[in-house]
């Protein structure tokens, strides 16, 4: 989750970093025994289990299991598996596969069967982490550390955080990385019978779909990333970058409340309104709403916004009637809608230090960290400290780091790539980083748009190319400005939830309470 907006330069050179994958036939492939699943929305799932070695380079050592879910083809002719991933890390796949195949075009989503899974370590997948429970358990302190004991409590919960993961995990820390996922995919290939498959990722699946597609190109049918992580800022530098663009997003929601003041009554100059909202922010790090919504807190809550402008609305609402009404109510529903974190929150956050910390070298200092955070918020203050704590275990995470992999690739087909102009979560320079990595790529631009996981979310034109793509891998070529292949129009923004005329879609929402944490 995190959004920043504005169109940046490509970004610099590729972190080196080469890996060798395992041979496709150095294990068996595996008998999958699909079960119904369905569910009221997506009653065709059917779901299996696979085990899978947790080292790869040695097969027949401690195995674990991936779960796995599935919409079957009906066509008479298949193209074959596409896998769904909807980022994280951490972020569960199983109901992705249901929203995929409901979501295409109903010929498109005949030709394939849909395949979702919980990588290693998420969700139904065994074991699955869950470093310390209750980590996000409120009120937390205040993530500004304004004095030195401030810095010292957050500075203790990210060490205790780091240590509870080495002490629960320490024979499963050093599996826990992207190149491992990706090497997993690669046995549900061999498990489906398959001697390609197509792939669908958002977000930081987009990352996982491209270390793939590094590892294993002879086996990419056809690849689709949406909301594109930067693979050369892996993960430090992303971060950082994440930083200002979702201060520029949170910018662009007091902006939108300023355009309906004859519904929110906060005023008609966005800066006045920010200003309140940073009012709002520091009279709750003095009194938590309801013993619930501290500074912390409020941050959680509006971080989604940055993610997905649908959430607008419901944010603007609770925002005034706090600061209008002094009502505490709505604003505590807001966050345990956007922002609190349960149980399955608790394991997407472990999982998701335990890829992003291993997967790269993060700086072992933490004076660089408050050196480069306090700059940040010096001009972009909305959630650069959020961000940083979330990030902190890093710093003192007891696993060995692996080397960023070097995605540049020569041997796929075609890969569509799509990408918003002023996402936060992952910043327009990474899809034009990526596309000039992949050779014979296509990027898609939704020009103008803020959101973060754009296909299939009732934009028709972005759903045009991907329909096309996935028939027969048409992309399109060069028809667009600043390296783009092809412009869209962004989605409108939302309206009101007075004025009852929803602009934003239904697919959008449900798509967006599907997407993985942070990425």
């Amino acid at each position: 989750m995190r959004t920043r907006a504005a169109v940046l330069c490509a970004a610099a050179a590729v972190l080196a970093g080469s890996v060798t994958a395992v041979p496709a036939g150095a294990a068996p492939s595996a008998h999958l025994s699909w079960k119904k699943c369905g569910t009221g929305d997506y009653p065709t799932l059917q779901c299996a289990l696979l085990k899978v070695p947790l080292d790869q380079a040695h097969p027949s050592g401690r195995q674990i299991t991936l779960a796995l879910s599935r919409v079957p083809h009906t066509a008479k002719t298949s193209q074959g598996p596409l896998l769904v991933n909807p980022g994280g890390p951490g972020g569960s796949g199983l109901t992705l596969a249901g929203f995929v195949a409901s979501a295409l075009p109903r010929d498109v989503a005949a030709q394939y069967d849909v395949i979702g899974f919980d990588p290693r370590g998420v969700g139904r997948s065994s074991p699955a982490l869950n470093c310390a429970p209750g980590h996000f358990r409120t009120v937390r302190p205040d993530t500004v550390p304004a004095t030195a004991a401030l810095e010292r409590t957050n500075l203790a919960r990210a060490k205790s955080f780091a240590a509870a993961c080495g002490r629960k995990y320490a024979d499963l820390l050093p599996y826990m990385d992207t190149v491992s996922a990706a090497r997993d995919m690669d046995a549900v290939r061999r498990a489906l019978g398959a001697r390609r498959i197509s792939y669908f990722g958002y977000s930081y699946g987009t990352y996982l779909g491209a270390v793939y597609a590094r590892l294993y190109p002879q086996r990419v049918r056809r690849l689709v990333l949406d909301s594109i992580v930067d693979p050369t800022g892996v993960w430090y530098q992303d971060n950082l970058a994440q930083e200002y663009a979702f201060n520029d997003r949170h910018r662009a929601l007091m902006a939108w409340i300023a355009r309906y003041d004859s519904t929110y009554h906060l005023g008609k100059d966005p800066a006045e309104i920010e200003a309140g909202w940073y009012a709002m922010r520091a009279a709750l790090a003095k009194k938590p709403a309801e013993g619930k919504v501290g500074a912390a807190e409020l941050e959680d809550t509006f971080i989604p916004g940055g993610y997905y402008d649908g959430y607008w609305p419901y944010l603007a609402e609770a925002f005034a009637a706090y600061v209008r009404e002094g009502k505490t109510g709505p604003l505590v529903e807001a966050y345990q809608n956007f922002g609190a974190v349960g149980g399955s929150g608790d394991n997407g956050y472990s999982i998701y230090a335990a890829v992003q910390c291993r997967d790269a070298s993060w700086p072992g200092s933490w004076n660089r960290w408050r050196a480069d955070t306090w700059r940040v918020y010096g001009k972009a203050p909305f959630m650069a400290w959020n961000n940083a704590w979330y990030n902190a275990p890093c710093a003192f995470w007891p696993a060995a780091r692996r080397r960023p992999v070097n995605i540049a690739n020569t041997g796929l087909p075609p890969a569509l790539l799509f990408q918003a102009t002023d996402d936060a979560a992952t910043p327009y320079p990474g899809g034009v980083a990526v596309h000039r990595l992949l050779a014979r790529s296509s990027l898609v631009v939704e020009e103008g748009g803020g959101n973060h996981g754009i296909t299939l979310s009732g934009n028709a034109c972005l759903d045009k190319y991907l329909a096309a793509y996935l028939t027969d891998g048409r992309v399109p070529r060069g028809a667009g400005s600043g390296g783009a292949d092809a412009v869209c129009a962004k989605s409108p923004d939302p309206k009101p939830l007075a004025a009852k005329a929803a602009s934003t879609s239904s697919r959008g929402s449900a798509l967006h309470g599907l997407l993985g944490l942070r990425r």
